[in-house]
């Protein structure tokens, strides 16, 4: 595979950025927990390593091993975003998707820095900051004119009646 030039490796990851985000669209417009920047950010960071295995001018530089390496890394920063999202306080609570996926992103932008691919690494963080500083504004405009749902509120119990409120 040819070494891709800057205006292809911008629309790789520019199109999976907008993908996943339009999908996160669609999930926070359902009121689900995740949104534009999560998923936008995910679908960022899976083009970043497959663009990047792409890049290999020699392919011994993406060898067995090295693909190994990869898939251990993606594995391991997984169970650590896992960690980020979850929390148990009264009950589970989804939380941290966002940094979950930065936690993941980051890994992948590792990957490609210790490959040396500089302008994919260039890429994928202009893309990202550009999502992080614009995305919640972004998807509050969208939520108010698209009409989306809002998330579910935690209920806290209804204060009980004073007693000293009605006295005849």
């Amino acid at each position: 595979m040819a070494l891709l030039d800057w205006p292809e490796i911008v629309l790789r990851l520019g199109i999976a950025t907008l993908a996943g985000g339009l999908i996160g669209l669609n999930r926070d417009l359902q009121g689900k927990p995740i949104g534009l920047k999560t998923l936008g950010i995910v679908g960022l960071a899976t083009a970043t390593v497959v663009v990047l295995a792409g890049q290999a001018d020699d392919p011994a530089k993406m060898s067995t091993e090295a693909s190994r390496v990869v898939q251990g890394i993606l594995t391991g920063i997984g169970f650590l975003g896992a960690g980020v999202i979850v929390r148990a306080q009264h009950h589970f609570q989804v939380h941290g998707l966002t940094s979950a996926a930065c936690t993941w992103l980051a890994a992948c932008v590792g990957i490609a820095c210790g490959i040396g691919q500089w302008r994919i690494v260039a890429v994928a963080l202009a893309i990202t900051f550009t999502l992080l500083i614009v995305g919640r504004w972004l998807e509050r405009w969208l939520h108010r004119m698209l009409g989306g749902k809002d998330e579910a509120a935690p209920k806290s119990p209804a204060p009980a009646p004073r007693a000293d409120s009605r006295r005849s």
